[in-house]
């Protein structure tokens, strides 16, 4: 059995995850409990992948920014351990690899991410770890003039329709600067688009649909029989296109030992603890908040460290997780910032503006991560200047 720790008298605190929630974990317990915790992060992958900006790879504007996860996990003073999960034994706080080591903890996150599946089989399914691939060609064909109706479909199980919206502005201004006639269609579950963030923000984006003739179908519930058709109910409508692009669901990660809600996904407290089995946190898509994206994510994530380095002796208050929504919708030109402030039971105060009101301006503000990759990424630059 491998402990969780060479260094005597600190928590043995376990991140298996190394996506947006693992990496802003790992930072923030560097901030806050530096010489009182002895983090080890657990995952099968080499590379972080900034995954929000892959909606511009189909559009030749480059690949969406790879890091190496070693030396950020290094940076963040924690250990990288290749492997993944196998199962979790609460009882003896121990976790168990697919390569069967068994490792103890006292204090574990789970970071793990959620697995997307199809909605629409006959759909063209949207996945941002292959995003350029799926649809570079479909980008192509609209070019080329030989798609010339699209319709783009959120259910009502997405969790994060944004992506839809982008796409969909994207393409649609991709076929105006080369002089072609395209319809598109975005027929959503939500009462307006983006509602989300709250009625001025998605007003603000209504007004954008239209303004370059995207039509808006909402309060919908979609089925799609073949890959030309939708059907779209209240209204038994029936939508008639060349293509049908979708956002996929999302499911919770099996997890031997844990419990889970329906869907699979993790129940957890305001503070990110996994109820009735100990010193367990979750934070990220494989929890059960309804919203996946990655500012979400970091803040879970924050929330999460701040009960551990607690837990660990430090000297401060866990803060209760209150979700702010920041959201970069990229479109054909400038990107437009939107902010929603989620309160229960509240409708979501809501801001827009041409300007981020966040920095970095980036698409997931963390507070740890984002700084660290905007450092990074201009210490890259001055680098490749010098």
């Amino acid at each position: 059995m491998t402990a969780g720790t060479s260094q005597p008298g600190r928590l043995r605190v376990i991140i298996v995850g190394g996506g947006v929630a693992g990496l802003e974990a790992s930072l923030a317990l560097a901030d806050l409990a530096p010489d009182r915790t002895d983090v080890t992060m657990i995952t099968p992958n080499t590379e972080f992948v900034y995954r929000p900006m892959a909606v511009r790879e189909p559009f030749a504007y480059g690949a969406a920014h790879r890091y190496a996860l070693a030396p950020i996990v290094r940076d963040a003073g924690a250990r990288l351990l290749p492997g993944e999960l196998g199962r979790i034994d609460p009882i003896r706080r121990t976790i168990v690899t697919k390569g069967e080591e068994q490792i103890e903890y006292d204090a574990l996150l789970l970071a793990l991410g959620a697995k997307a599946v199809p909605r629409y089989p006959h759909a063209l399914t949207i996945d941002d770890s292959r995003l350029d691939e799926t649809l570079h060609g479909l980008i192509q064909d609209v070019e080329g003039g030989y798609v010339r109706s699209l319709a783009f479909v959120s259910s009502e199980s997405i969790a994060w329709p944004l992506p839809l919206y982008e796409l969909a502005l994207m393409t649609a201004g991709r076929a105006y600067d080369t002089e072609i006639d395209l319809a598109v269609t975005v027929i959503t579950h939500e009462p307006a688009p983006l509602a989300v963030f709250g009625a001025a923000a998605s007003s603000a984006v209504a007004e954008l649909l239209g303004k370059v003739g995207i039509e808006t179908i909402a309060s919908a519930s979609a089925e799609v029989p073949t890959g030309r058709e939708v059907l779209i109910r209240p209204g038994d409508r029936r939508l008639q296109v060349d293509r049908v692009i979708a956002l996929p669901e999302l499911r919770g990660p099996p997890l031997p030992g844990i419990p889970v809600t329906e869907g699979g996904f993790i129940p957890v407290n305001a503070h990110g603890q996994v109820p009735g089995v100990g010193p367990i946190f979750a934070a990220g898509d494989a929890t059960d908040f309804p919203l996946k994206h990655g500012g979400i994510a970091s803040e879970q994530a924050d929330a999460a460290a701040e009960a551990i380095a607690a837990s660990a002796g430090a000297q401060i208050s866990p803060r209760p997780f209150e979700p702010v929504v920041r959201g970069m919708l990229l479109t054909d030109d400038k990107p437009l910032y939107l902010v929603a402030r989620l309160a229960a039971g509240q409708e979501p105060s809501s801001e827009v503006s041409d300007r981020p009101s966040w920095s970095p301006p980036v698409k997931i503000a963390a507070k740890y991560l984002a700084r660290y990759l905007d450092e990074r990424d201009r210490d890259s630059t001055a680098h490749r200047s010098a």
